[in-house]
């Protein structure tokens, strides 16, 4: 970053992504009760004809005064008119993110990270398994996915949360359930159902299990609680998967987005310059407090 003293000339040298960018929300989604998707514009039209990302890559957002947090990119990078990304209340920056209005300006620079492996998925079965927020960086997978969709075979979605309510993109949970080509399965955690739920009533690990996925050319793409990605993995073992052919993200360890601070150091890795996407089979060679 720049600072005062920073010439014209050196500012020149700042790498476009680590300059942040005027964005422009266009439009608020209230999610649940704590998360809201922010679909956003670059201000200056330049830029947004240069942008590009891969689905799985993040961003880093931020409120002018406030500070600034990462998130992934929760859209589609086949949809370039805009970029969404969905944000829990958590903390001061989220807290502020959450104030701001349709129509306001915040900051946004990216992308950052490593990505999902697309070519390698082509011509695969996938099989799509998310909790809670943790649907956010596979909705933009998803959506790469079904925008390309003959490019891939099967195309099944598990995902869960502790409650109805807690259900994240339900308009868009319906339309891919309504999809003759996509399979889904939609649950809550036992006590979190209301009379007029018709999905599954179980955790993800569970519904899994009574799906039987067949493993034979399928890839596996999970996100979601820390708890809820080791159970997955377990189950996914014991039903014959391999987890090489497993991918998940670990962006909630994130903090600067460019290996500075060290937040997300685990071993010799850094969740956001050697991440946020990684194999699951490679997380069995990091520490156990991973």
């Amino acid at each position: 970053m720049a600072t005062k003293n920073t010439s014209t000339a050196d500012q020149a040298l700042i790498p476009l992504d680590y300059k942040p960018s005027k964005m422009r929300i266009e439009r608020i989604t209230e999610e649940t009760s704590d998360t809201k998707t922010f679909r956003l514009n670059f201000c200056d039209a330049d830029e947004a004809q240069r942008f590009e990302f891969r689905a799985g890559q993040f961003g880093l957002y931020s409120v002018f005064g406030a500070g600034e947090a990462t998130f992934c990119i929760a859209s589609s990078p086949t949809r370039k008119e805009y970029i969404e990304c969905s944000v829990k209340r958590m903390g001061k920056v989220t807290a502020e993110l959450h104030q701001c209005n349709e129509g306001d300006i915040i900051g946004f620079r990216g992308p950052y990270g490593n990505s999902f492996p697309m070519e390698q998925m082509e011509g695969k079965n996938l099989l799509f398994i998310g909790g809670g927020i943790g649907l956010a960086p596979l909705r933009s997978l998803i959506w790469n996915c079904l925008d390309l969709r003959e490019q891939f075979a099967e195309m099944t979605i598990l995902y869960g949360a502790r409650t109805e309510a807690d259900l994240v993109y339900k308009e868009e949970l319906k339309t891919w359930q309504q999809m003759q080509d996509v399979r889904t399965a939609y649950t809550v955690d036992p006590g979190g159902e209301t009379p007029e739920w018709k999905g599954e009533v179980g955790f993800v690990p569970q519904i899994l299990e009574k799906m039987k996925p067949s493993p034979k050319n399928t890839i596996v793409i999970t996100c979601g609680p820390p708890i809820m990605i080791k159970f997955v993995l377990v189950s996914l073992t014991g039903l014959d998967f391999s987890l090489e052919s497993a991918y998940t993200t670990l962006e909630n360890r994130m903090k600067c987005g460019v290996g500075k601070c060290g937040r997300c150091n685990v071993g010799n890795q850094y969740v956001c310059k050697d991440g946020p996407v990684f194999r699951c089979s490679d997380l069995q060679n990091l520490p156990q407090e991973f």
